[in-house]
């Protein structure tokens, strides 16, 4: 594999989209932001954590932004609201003046940036003085439980697929580590805590189809095997995963998400 691949939002949905529209419904409405607020989504993607601040948050406007042009292309097609903008750009010097936005977040971003303290710096560059600063990551090591699933089963099969596992290659996706992000980008009042949901499938093949996408690590590593190996992935995997009485199989996926506050007097609606 030669990188990480996010740019085709059709096979990022029904891989983690859906699931990350719950944990950002959760994640804004934790956040207690007052309407008309404006806010700024870094590294927006598909639009999840843009749409849950249109639904939950009153925002007088939200602007998204993102490196992928197709990530950005398909939250405009998919987001048809007057508040809400989609750009490119790139988050480590993102396309905005200092100090334009109530609310500077990013959903499931961090840990794929090459540089996330400059990252951070720039979320808190972009907001007001007394406004907020929040992202979320899954907790890949142990609670983003159909990704644990998967790489449970493929190092058991081949032991060099540990290099790719989000658990050993994000270490930043941890409470400790994302405090001490927060805390050095000079924000104050940082809190980190779970989010967890449920992510349930009807079946076994709903559970493996989206690693077929390509999208992510886990999906590339999936289509980078022979046939024969992706089939004893298959295979493991079908063996390990829980199922309940109706062959649905009942998962769980947690987030870690973090905020804080940038100095200075709080503007309204920050």
């Amino acid at each position: 594999m030669e990188g990480d691949v996010w740019a085709v939002g059709a096979a990022y949905e029904p891989y983690i989209g859906r699931w990350s529209r719950a944990v950002a419904a959760e994640f804004v409405r934790r956040l207690e932001v007052a309407p008309a607020a404006r806010w700024l989504d870094i590294g927006c993607g598909t639009g999840a954590v843009s749409q849950a601040v249109l639904d939950a948050g009153r925002p007088a406007e939200v602007v998204g932004a993102d490196a992928s042009e197709a990530y950005v292309r398909y939250a405009r097609r998919r987001i048809a609201d007057p508040r809400a903008h989609f750009v490119a750009g790139d988050a480590g010097a993102l396309p905005f003046p200092g100090a334009v936005a109530d609310v500077a977040v990013s959903g499931l971003v961090l840990n794929f940036l090459p540089d996330p303290v400059r990252a951070v710096a720039e979320l808190a560059r972009v907001t007001r003085p007394g406004g907020t600063v929040g992202a979320y990551v899954w907790d890949y090591a142990e609670g983003m439980q159909l990704i644990r699933c998967f790489w449970d089963a493929a190092v058991a099969l081949d032991p060099r697929a540990r290099e790719l596992d989000e658990g050993t290659r994000f270490p930043l996706c941890r409470p400790d580590r994302l405090r001490a992000l927060f805390t050095g980008a000079g924000l104050a009042g940082v809190r980190v805590e779970a989010i967890d949901v449920p992510t349930r499938f009807r079946d076994f093949d709903e559970y493996w189809t989206p690693f077929l996408g390509g999208q992510g690590p886990a999906p590339g590593y999936a289509m980078s095997l022979p046939q024969d190996r992706r089939a004893a992935l298959r295979m493991r995997l079908r063996a390990v995963v829980p199922h309940a009485a109706d062959g649905s199989i009942p998962l769980s996926a947690r987030a870690w998400a973090v905020r804080g506050r940038r100095g200075g007097v709080r503007t309204p609606g920050g």
